[in-house]
């Protein structure tokens, strides 16, 4: 039976390069989309051409506690299994400090801590009765060591991201490996309209001198999620170049 993996927010960015790694490397992917029909189906029909595996695209608000149940239903009803959750799904809202709303830092941590503690609960389970699963969580050295005002409640919710990591390992080992990956700055639509001065200068700080590109993350996030990190769990990877 071929092994098969779920991605939140798998159409765009770093999560449309995890979808394409999977299945570059033979998994069926389940792609969690909101409002992005047309890609989710566009990406379905480019990756089954391409690498002959099965891809199924699943709407669902992950901020939504509710959706998130009837996702995962749905999904142990059509594949009977989920090997590898990517809890990918987040969003930045970017605002002076001063300027920052109560429901912006709800709004962030819902989609950005809340969702991941909901699906990795919800499939953890499951995980356990099968007697394997690796989960892997996308967090940013946001949460680590590039702290910015400008986005205080994502940056703590990557930090919460990276506390819920270390305790979910804990609670569904043996069988089951929790770990993350921490990006550091990316090109991705998200940052496309960084001003070039703040580009440059964060460059600098950067060991490599460039910013990672979406699939550099991807490979990462596949080798914690693979047998060749099998001993590897309840770890944080960073990816960032060397920022310093």
């Amino acid at each position: 039976m071929s092994k098969n993996v779920l991605v939140t927010g798998g159409t765009r960015g770093i999560g449309e390069a995890i979808s394409r790694e999977f299945a570059k490397n033979g998994y069926d992917v389940i792609i969690n989309y909101v409002r992005s029909v047309e890609k989710a189906e566009e990406l379905k029909e480019e990756l089954e051409a391409e690498y002959g595996i099965r891809v199924y695209p699943i709407q669902a608000d992950v901020s939504d506690e509710i959706q998130l149940e009837n996702m995962v239903d749905e999904i142990m009803e059509e594949f009977g299994k989920i090997d590898v959750l990517v809890n990918n799904a987040g969003i930045v809202i970017d605002k002076e400090f001063d300027e920052r709303t109560v429901q912006d830092w709800k709004d962030t941590l819902n989609v950005n801590l809340i969702a991941p503690f909901v699906l990795t609960k919800l499939v953890g389970e499951e995980m356990v009765k099968q007697g394997s699963g690796s989960i892997v969580n996308i967090s940013s050295t946001n949460g680590i060591n590039t702290y910015y005002p400008t986005s205080v409640d994502y940056d703590a919710s990557k930090s919460g991201l990276i506390s819920l990591t270390y305790d979910s390992a804990i609670q569904y080992a043996p069988n089951v490996r929790v770990n993350c990956v921490a990006p550091g700055w990316v090109n991705t639509e998200m940052n496309d309209e960084l001003p070039d001065d703040f580009v440059e200068s964060e460059t600098e700080h950067i060991l490599v001198k460039r910013f990672g590109e979406p699939e550099e993350i991807a490979k990462a996030v596949y080798f914690l999620a693979s047998d060749n990190a099998s001993f590897i769990n309840g770890t944080v990877l960073k990816v960032d170049g060397g920022w310093y």
